[in-house]
Formats: structure tokens, sequence, C-alpha cells
């Protein structure tokens, strides 16, 4: 997860090839940049972060006149990791993205006013609120949302997972759920775990959406891969079943699941965890 979360910062890829960020990741880093394959990937809506991927994204239910929202990794927010069993909420931020049109140029800088959520329980999943609407990112830029799918995706079904970091998109199929995926002192539920070969995500994808393939539907979030073989370390997440078996392999890719935000909306359509019923941790 460590090495998913942070890709290589151009300033410093002269020095060591280190990946970059706070905190500084663990694991191996790319020994040169993958290629970009944008050709047969639709990037509109597509973000990028410093040091993490993202998209724009609405609600089924929301309104063109509503601030929009970016979604990226729990382990890509900008105050660290959030510790196992916590979520941050409502917690004023600046940061900004890069807007990509359908070609993967950057046609715009997005500035957030807030996290909605973050955590890396049960999910891995941080929400942005930013401080233009669905309906000024349209006229300004002529750039459409994704859309979070509000119902449970189903094994079988074909993804692309689109990295705004890295230019570049996988695509693949979602093979099986796991109920416990668990990463060093991180454990998420019910996570996604991607088809092989096709969805063999690096550095720098972390937070980049599971696409519905053919669609602009998200049904999770890219998070993380097991590097190298290894039982529940970071890098190396490990399955967990019902009767605490736990399997590990090198290669295995997962997303996180997104729709619970749905079951955590109030009377005015915003996130808010203390709605009864709510399924996000809080």
């Amino acid at each position: 997860m460590a090495k998913m979360i942070f890709g290589l910062l151009t300033t410093l890829m002269f020095t060591a090839l280190n990946a970059s960020a706070l905190p500084l990741p663990k694991g191996k880093v790319p020994a040169a940049l993958p290629p970009t394959f944008t050709d047969s990937y639709n990037f509109e809506g597509i973000v990028a972060l410093d040091n993490c991927s993202g998209s724009l994204v609405r609600l089924e239910s929301s309104k063109d006149t509503d601030y929009a929202m970016v979604l990226t990794n729990g382990h890509c927010y900008e105050g660290g990791f959030p510790d196992p069993g916590t979520f941050v909420s409502n917690v004023a931020s600046d940061r900004t993205f890069s807007l990509y049109n359908s070609s993967a140029q950057t046609v715009a800088r997005l500035t957030a006013t807030k996290v909605l959520y973050s955590t890396m329980t049960k999910t891995d999943m941080t929400l942005y609120l930013l401080s233009s609407t669905y309906a000024d990112i349209l006229r300004n830029y002529n750039i459409h949302p994704f859309t979070l799918a509000s119902t449970h995706p189903t094994v079988g079904m074909n993804i692309d997972v689109i990295s705004g970091y890295w230019k570049r998109g996988y695509s693949c199929s979602i093979e099986a759920f796991v109920p416990t995926l668990k990463e060093d002192v991180f454990t998420s539920n019910d996570s996604l775990r991607y088809s092989r070969p096709g969805c063999e995500v690096i550095g720098g994808t972390s937070g980049s959406p599971a696409v519905l393939k053919g669609t602009k539907t998200i049904v999770g979030v890219n998070n993380t891969i097991n590097e190298d073989g290894e039982e529940c370390t970071m890098d190396n997440p490990c399955e967990v079943d019902a009767n605490g078996n736990i399997t590990y392999h090198e290669g295995y890719g997962y997303a996180q699941e997104t729709y619970w935000i749905y079951s955590c909306l109030n009377a005015s359509n915003q996130l808010d965890v203390t709605v009864p019923g709510c399924q996000l941790f809080h």
C-alpha cells in the first residue's frame, strides 16, 4: 500500500529514484517510468494529485449546482495515514488537483475546501469537497464527472483502472470479493480482487477509480497490490477468510468499496456518518 500510495516526484527522480511524500513509503520503486496508454482510455474527469491518482465524482442524486467532489485513497490524505480504527471528517483542506480531459491533457487546477471523509478502516477512501460546482466545471472546462455506483459490484464485471498520476490505464475484471484484507496494521472489508493479467498496478496509481468498462460509473477505488509475496506486511496484503485462514499471492491487486457512501447521506444529500445505518467506518 505505501508504495501504491506515492508515485515518484519528478524533482527527485534524478537522485535515487526514491518515492516521496509524507510519510515516506516502503517498497520497490519502478526502475523506469511506465509508458503511457491514453489511446484506449477516456480520461475525462480523471485527476492527478502530487502523490496519487483520483477522479472527479458525483452521486447519482447530485445536482449540477452542488459543489463537486474528488475521490482518492485514505492513504493519500495529506495529513498522513489515518490511524487504524479512526476516520477524518469535515476537516478544512486547500489541496489542489490537476483535472484532465479525455486525452489526459490538464485543463484546470481544482481546489478543495474540505475533506468530507477519510479512513483506512473497512475501506481506503478520501472524499474531498471542491470550491467549484459541477456546473462551473462543465461550463468552464467541458468536463463531466464520474458517477459513484450506489449498489454493490458483482464478480465478472469488466473494469478499467485509470491513473491520473501516470496517465495510463489498466483493464481486467472483478475476480472475487475478499471478506477481510489485511496489510500491516490496516484492514479492509469486502475488497475487490482483480483478475490477472491486466491490473498489475504500481506506485502512484493509488486512488485511481475502478470504472465499469464502457461507462463513467465507478464501482471501487484502487489501493494496493501484493508486491513481493510476503504475508500481511506493508505493500503485501493478505486475505483473511471468515475462519481466520490467511492466504496471500504475489501480484494479487485490490480495490475498495465506495457504494457505502450512499448509506451515510442525510436529508440534504450530504455525507453524514451520524445517519442511522451508515455503513462507512465511524
